[in-house]
């Protein structure tokens, strides 16, 4: 019997006047690994954003094992959702082994003081972190590099190394965009076996991608975004017979399609509210341009 990991209801999401999600339903089962696609301007950032408490929804909610959650990206990972994102979101200047350590303080429950102090309980726990964070490292293949800087990495390895941050908080479900943009094949394939890997620990995943033949080959489900609507939802050979999809990907009009314009300004607001998101980030972390690779 597969149990509900996420439960998205009706969740709408309005950028002024602009409707960028309307209406979604979408559920992920435990051990299920989902795919969601969709062509530009579909509104699936901005969806995935509301799952992971970056947006506030403007109607519906969200709800992680039966809780609806907190709107706040801290809160949802501490209640067991991680993600990567299609940007990589590294801190270029510290170590892979720091890196993946800094995706554990959601686990830690030492505080200022005790990592003042120094004290034996604080040492007790960062030996644990960091033992923890090494299996990591060697699950995701990094562990020969953990004292080398994130940004020297080559790109394959650098999405490596943001996946098992995000594993380090000890998710029940991972969510990754786009993990396999500006990938070779090789690296593509290596990607493929490690998100069954991560299946496999029974950890589910979410997948936005634009690599059809990967997002087919991985996933149990597929659901399809256009124009901020699920047009279908189902096994990769469903949603491939679909004549709706092959439509709204070759850019063919369907009954019901609002047409490029309203696609173009879903994606202008889209583009607009992430690059509000990377700058509100970047000052609570304190980061410059300096600290990104």
């Amino acid at each position: 019997m597969t149990t509900p990991v996420l439960e998205a209801r009706d969740v709408t999401m309005r950028f002024g006047g602009l409707t960028a999600v309307r209406s979604v339903d979408f559920t992920v089962n435990s051990g299920e690994i989902v795919g969601l696609i969709g062509p530009n301007g579909a509104g699936k950032t901005t969806f995935f954003n509301c799952l992971t408490g970056l947006y506030i929804p403007t109607e519906g909610t969200v709800a992680y094992q039966g809780k609806v959650l907190p709107p706040k990206p801290h809160l949802v990972t501490q209640a067991g959702i991680a993600r990567t994102f299609q940007n990589i979101r590294l801190f270029a200047n510290m170590t892979v082994l720091e890196n993946v350590l800094v995706g554990r303080h959601t686990r830690t429950k030492e505080g200022l003081w005790s990592a003042l102090l120094r004290g034996p309980g604080f040492r007790k726990a960062e030996k644990e972190s960091e033992a923890k964070a090494m299996e990591l490292l060697e699950f995701v293949g990094l562990d020969a590099k953990r004292d080398h800087l994130a940004r020297n990495l080559p790109y394959g390895e650098q999405r490596k190394l943001e996946i098992a941050r995000a594993l380090a908080s000890e998710p029940g479900l991972l969510l990754l965009d786009e993990p396999t943009a500006g990938m070779n094949p090789q690296e593509t394939r290596t990607t493929e076996e490690l998100v069954f890997a991560i299946r496999d620990k029974g950890i589910a995943v979410l997948v936005i991608e634009h690599d059809m033949r990967f997002i087919f080959n991985l996933c149990d489900r597929v659901a399809v975004l256009v124009q901020g609507e699920k047009l279908v939802e189902g096994t990769s050979d469903v949603v491939q017979a679909d004549e709706r999809v092959v439509a709204a990907y070759l850019g063919e009009p369907f009954e019901g399609d609002p047409g490029e314009a309203e696609a173009a300004e879903v994606e202008a607001a889209e583009a607009t509210a992430a690059h509000a998101e990377d700058t509100v980030a970047d000052s609570a972390a304190g980061t410059t341009k300096g600290d990104t690779p």
